[in-house]
């Protein structure tokens, strides 16, 4: 945990809490119920966890009005404990310092426009007529091409990659590894091979996005790969070219989404999903870890595929009958036949 303090008053001012106990009191860091100390601030949002609330040594505790009467201590009541706590570990974040203005190291194009206030890490590279922000910071190792964007108070973590004409909102954050404006998978066949069809787009990511490790986000074949504002992506990803993703999306671990597939507004895909091209799905759609998404929908929904866990002389088993459905369905529609046949002839009797 990082060394700044806040006291219970600055803390309940900063969430609109109503605060029970020593306004004095003085937090320094944040830790679950089971482990934190009393220079410590925990919070419970769920039933489950109740039970930790008589034996904690928090010095407070962040909890809605459900659970107040079931502890003692000093509180921060709240309606949503989980989104206050999402909100005070910003003042409590311990990212290395990157001072403003440009290591020695740093390589920056003459051309290249940098706003005083930006912070430029050791070994960064800048490239021609490219444009940084105010108050961007680049972590040692970025890589920016010519001519990308990278949108004020915007924050890329080491060894990050933005190829040439990719542009980056405001308020973003890219972890390691991640790469953007890469070629998209396109290729022509030839005898005896393939010709390179080159890409010729680039990508265009709105403001409040954060991106995670090691994720890739290709650039379009000619139009743009689009992520709207507020979008949050996992670490893992692969966005092939030309996809859209909607403003509000949140898109899991190991998720990939093939070229010019359209996702809409406020989805949600959770991990190891593989979405068809081509497709297009409406706003609001939740998918389901390991869903294999071959068609788009028109409506909102819950979606899901592949079988859960089972037990695995289960899963041979109905593995097996898997195989048989095709057959199974064509003795069921002829049996289907034999019995309307049954129906019409008794029906003709009764005549």
């Amino acid at each position: 945990m990082g060394k700044k303090e806040k006291n219970l008053a600055e803390l309940a001012e900063y969430l609109g809490a109503e605060l029970v106990g020593d306004a004095n009191h003085s937090i320094n860091g944040i830790a679950d119920l089971q482990t934190a100390a009393a220079s410590q601030l925990a919070f419970i949002n769920q039933a489950s966890y109740a039970q930790y609330l008589p034996e904690t040594s928090a010095g407070a505790v962040i909890l809605s009005s459900e659970f107040a009467d079931q502890f003692n201590g000093n509180k921060l009541i709240v309606n949503d404990a989980y989104l206050a706590y999402a909100k005070v570990s910003a003042l409590f974040e311990a990212l290395s310092v990157l001072p403003t203005g440009a290591h020695p190291s740093a390589v920056i194009a003459a051309s290249a426009r940098v706003h005083p206030s930006a912070a430029i890490g050791a070994n960064c590279v800048v490239g021609e007529n490219a444009h940084i922000g105010a108050d961007v910071k680049l972590y040692p190792g970025v890589s920016i091409g010519d001519r990308a964007t990278i949108g004020e108070k915007t924050l890329l973590h080491p060894n990050v990659v933005i190829y040439h004409s990719v542009e980056i909102g405001k308020d973003c954050i890219i972890h390691s590894g991640t790469v953007i404006g890469s070629d998209g998978f396109g290729f022509a066949p030839v005898r005896g091979g393939w010709e390179k069809i080159h890409q010729l787009g680039a990508v265009v990511i709105g403001d409040n996005v954060e991106i995670g490790s090691n994720t890739s986000i290709d650039r379009g074949a000619l139009g743009n790969t689009i992520i709207g504002d507020n979008v949050i992506i996992d670490n893992l990803v692969h966005i092939a070219h030309n996809v859209k993703i909607g403003k509000g999306s949140a898109i899991a671990g190991c998720v990939g989404i093939a070229g010019s597939a359209t996702l809409g507004e406020g989805c949600t895909v959770a991990g190891a999903v593989a979405i068809n091209g081509h497709i297009t799905i409406a706003n609001n759609s939740h998918f389901h870890g390991g869903t294999i998404v071959t068609k788009g929908n028109t409506e909102p929904g819950v979606f899901a595929s592949a079988p859960p866990q089972q037990d695995v002389k289960k899963w041979r088993r109905n593995s097996v009958r898997y195989t048989q459905l095709d057959d199974m369905s064509g003795r069921i529609r002829q049996l289907e036949k034999q019995i309307q046949a049954l129906l019409d002839q008794n029906q003709s009797k009764d005549s």
